[in-house]
């Protein structure tokens, strides 16, 4: 199979975190199983994939019947303490891209995830995944979860990233690069592994940058069209230009 490099330059990368840069797969299964036994929700397997990307504060009220705010917090941190014991993981080329972009530009990236406060920095220190220089997105700093946008325009906003023109080019199998012309967009990158995320970042009115780490390929494509598509963050690599722009390429298979 053939792959071909695109480029995208950018002010800021807005990435996800379970499942985009860490994969916490064993741990959101065994809570999903104790909620289903709790709660009488059926296939816990299910529940974990159809539920992937959201916030636990929408989907614990709205399948567990959770109406009491307070009960809904103490079964968020539950649920969330038993997916940390499950041990969550860096994903293959998050470590390496997130130490690129450290050493290039350390506020020009952020993670914004539909994790709660107390969890995500657990998280992130587990899988050994460096705490964002710009701060971070949670469940707790929005009204709206994904697929609504606010998550991602707090991204923004924490990067300082406003409505620019983000200039993509295309290499050729030859090595030499073709100019595809200027696109009107916010100038952030979204990068997402979950259909509610990409999603999000569309509507947020961002490019978005899928990788099938937990979803596969086809149903990401079918239900959520990303503008780009890998296998992991391995495909991905980024560089300085002009001055405080993010040059990212991307080997498209």
């Amino acid at each position: 199979m053939t792959s071909q490099a695109q480029k995208i330059v950018v002010d800021a990368i807005l990435f996800d975190m379970d499942g985009t840069l860490i994969d916490s797969t064993p741990g959101v299964f065994k809570a999903w199983a104790a909620f289903s036994n709790d709660y009488s929700l059926g296939d816990s397997e299910r529940m974990a994939h159809d539920t992937h990307g959201r916030r636990l504060y929408d989907t614990l009220r709205e399948y567990c019947k959770i109406t009491d705010e307070e009960r809904l917090h103490e079964e968020i941190d539950r649920f969330e303490d038993e997916v940390i014991r499950g041990g969550p993981v860096a994903l293959p080329g998050a470590v390496e891209l997130l130490t690129q972009l450290q050493a290039l530009h350390s506020k020009k990236w952020t993670v914004v995830t539909s994790a709660s406060n107390k969890y995500t920095p657990r998280a992130l220190r587990v899988a050994g995944i460096p705490f964002p220089e710009a701060d971070i997105v949670t469940s707790n700093d929005v009204s709206h979860g994904k697929p609504h946008p606010e998550p991602y325009l707090a991204g923004a906003l924490k990067c300082g990233i406003d409505a620019k023109n983000c200039e993509i080019r295309q290499t050729d199998r030859g090595g030499r690069q073709i100019e595809i012309g200027l696109t009107h967009i916010p100038s952030g990158l979204v990068v997402e592994d979950a259909i509610s995320g990409v999603k999000a970042g569309h509507a947020a009115g961002a490019k978005v940058l899928a990788v099938c780490t937990s979803t596969s390929r086809e149903r990401l494509l079918a239900a959520a069209e990303p503008d780009f598509i890998v296998p992991d963050l391995r495909s991905v690599t980024v560089s300085s230009v002009s001055g405080d722009k993010i040059e990212v390429t991307i080997e498209l298979v």
